[in-house]
């Protein structure tokens, strides 16, 4: 079944047209199921394109999904029209006092800041706990990830020495894990950033398991029960071109910055970037919303007792 959007939100068309199958609020409104609520707090400068990133992956279900587009309250974006947040996001002190099937936390770009300096830290730790009464099932993405497991297992990040960029192997840790499957024993999974999460740091945190991880960069996907949440170190959602996106950004604007490994066929940033990983993020973001599906109560009021 399809992902519920507003019709005249820019995803929706761009997913029509992709052939995932969407519905808008008067389709929704005449089936007489429940859709998971599964909020995305967006925390990134580009929102339109992390929109569609992330309702490709958990729209690609059989469930109806009603999508919800947070924002931190404070915190005025610069790089999306304003008419776009007022009109699509809601600020997260409007929707503290509703329940959600699911939430996504994405990554952000203020990778070298200390977690206590961002200017919402304050606010994204009250969300962090808000979680815990109110959100059935978290999915934190990269420096999002990095943020929960710091703040509920106090676990430090690490600068790399140079940046993580290109397309790495992982392998699955797991197997058996609910959310792997269906997993290759090894696949590539694009990463992006300058900072590490340690696997010896989190064997030691109680109640972690390091469902994938990589040779080359580390820990990658980490399950912790107890909060109820995924927290994923890499990028699954990217598009096919988004890596080239940041070479070329950083290439402009004359900031060293090496080719992407293992991204452009024999290296060429010349030509075109092969998506070898779209398989694996559906399978990934599928796994999650059955999870919840099969985990969450029918009564939104009955999540977080």
């Amino acid at each position: 079944m399809p992902i519920k959007l507003p019709a005249s939100l820019p995803a929706y068309d761009v997913l029509t047209r992709e052939g995932v199958m969407v519905m808008s609020d008067d389709q929704a409104a005449r089936q007489d199921i429940r859709p998971l609520r599964i909020g995305l707090l967006n925390l990134m400068p580009k929102k339109i394109q992390t929109e569609n990133q992330f309702a490709r992956l958990i729209g690609a279900t059989p469930l109806q999904i009603e999508l919800s587009l947070i924002r931190m309250s404070a915190h005025q974006t610069r790089n999306t029209a304003a008419e776009h947040m007022a009109e699509f996001y809601r600020p997260f002190s409007e929707v503290r006092e509703e329940k959600f099937d699911g939430l996504i936390i994405t990554g952000a770009p203020i990778e070298h800041l200390p977690f206590e300096e961002v200017t919402y830290w304050d606010e994204l730790t009250q969300v962090f706990d808000w979680t815990q009464s109110h959100v059935h099932s978290t999915f934190g993405v990269c420096w999002g990830g990095m943020a929960m497991i710091n703040y509920f297992h106090g676990i430090r990040k690490h600068i790399l020495p140079a940046k993580a960029f290109g397309c790495f192997r992982h392998t699955s840790l797991r197997p058996a894990s609910p959310f792997l499957r269906g997993f290759s024993d090894d696949f590539v999974i694009p990463v992006s950033r300058w900072t590490e999460m340690r696997a010896d740091e989190i064997d030691a945190a109680p109640g972690l398991v390091t469902l994938i991880g990589s040779p080359e960069v580390g820990p990658c996907l980490v399950e912790d029960d107890l909060h109820r949440a995924l927290y994923i170190f890499n990028h699954f959602e990217y598009d096919s071109d988004t890596l080239k996106q940041e070479y070329d950004r950083d290439i402009a604007a004359g900031t060293p910055i090496n080719v992407p490994q293992n991204y452009y066929p024999d290296d060429d940033p010349q030509r075109p970037p092969h998506n070898r990983w779209r398989s694996h993020a559906h399978l990934l973001y599928g796994n999650w919303i059955n999870e919840i599906y099969q985990s969450t109560p029918y009564d939104l009021n009955a999540i977080g007792r």
